[in-house]
């Protein structure tokens, strides 16, 4: 996949609105240091591109951890509410064929490829859960198992009554209030 590459004033924008971001959260990414961080940042363009499509989608993306073995640090979605520039999708391209009225303008998967990161697991939605309330208003497409897609379905969280719920819907619907988060390794 070909990508665009940021000009040096959307860079040093992403980058100093990442710092702040990582300054306000620590909480998020405990023992990591943001000058080796940011060092990592600056040799991927590829991946900066990435973080400027969460970012401008509404996403807020941060710091949530660092993968020793590959030397990789993981960027997950932390807005407040599933980011707004994601919502109105259903679940992957199949559902999108799939509608013959009201098509959605995308589909989860479709974005989520196009700006080069991944959808949230399951497990991976419920450890973001652990570092803040997310989604207490909106809910969330996450990777679904290939035994429920199969079948027609696809699986979203949320944040309700202080827990972390798991539901299911057909892959084709879509909604104002749903749309869906990412991760990228570094």
């Amino acid at each position: 996949m070909s990508k665009m590459k940021l000009k040096t004033e959307q860079r040093d924008v992403l980058i100093s609105a990442l710092k702040i971001r990582f300054e306000r959260n620590k909480n998020r990414h405990k023992g990591i240091e943001w000058t080796k961080l940011q060092g990592k940042l600056e040799d991927n363009n590829d991946k900066l591109w990435s973080l400027n499509e969460m970012e401008r989608t509404g996403g807020e993306p941060d710091v949530v951890g660092y993968d020793k073995k590959m030397g990789e640090y993981i960027f997950y979605d932390c807005s407040a509410e599933s980011p707004k520039g994601r919502r109105n999708l259903c679940y992957d391209p199949d559902a999108l064929a799939s509608r013959k009225e009201f098509k959605p303008k995308d589909s989860a998967l479709n974005m989520a490829a196009a700006m080069g990161i991944e959808i949230l697991t399951e497990e991976q939605y419920r450890e973001l859960q652990t570092l803040g309330k997310f989604d207490t208003k909106t809910s969330s497409w996450v990777k679904t198992p290939s035994n429920i897609r199969k079948l027609g379905g696809a699986i979203f969280c949320d944040r309700r009554f202080d827990t972390v719920f798991i539901y299911h819907n057909g892959a084709e619907s879509y909604y104002a209030a749903r749309g869906f988060r990412g991760s990228l390794k570094v």
